[in-house]
């Protein structure tokens, strides 16, 4: 018998992995591309996937950087937690309701960090 192996969202509930998402493997990708919210062109650097200037990114990965979901939907930064002295970011796809947490980057717009939270406690 295979194991089913769970993953959490961010209220506790946990769901089954399939076998697509049960793989770490990274792979690096430099991309360039313009937001699809903001506009803003973005340079990227092969650890890319949001956009620096509004936070937000597209549902393009199962693996990071591997671009293999089907989704394409724009995933929306909902909350920040602080973990020692970097900014993790959680999304949620708008179109499929994916969870996602990255680590933010240095290039980050850090008020839209701060603003993530304060938009959704009120």
């Amino acid at each position: 018998m295979v194991e089913q192996i769970h993953g959490m969202d961010r209220t506790g509930v946990r769901f089954p992995v399939g076998p697509q998402m049960q793989s770490k493997k990274f792979q690096r990708r430099i991309e360039n591309f313009t937001c699809e919210k903001c506009g803003a062109e973005v340079k990227g650097n092969g650890y890319t996937d949001h956009c620096p200037v509004c936070l937000w990114g597209r549902h393009v990965d199962v693996n990071p950087g591997d671009r293999a979901a089907e989704c394409g939907g724009m995933m929306e930064p909902v909350h920040v937690d602080k973990k020692g002295d970097k900014y993790v970011i959680e999304y949620i796809c708008k179109k499929c309701g994916y969870e996602f947490q990255v680590k933010s980057a240095g290039e980050d717009n850090f008020e839209v960090l701060l603003k993530v939270n304060w938009k959704f406690s009120h």
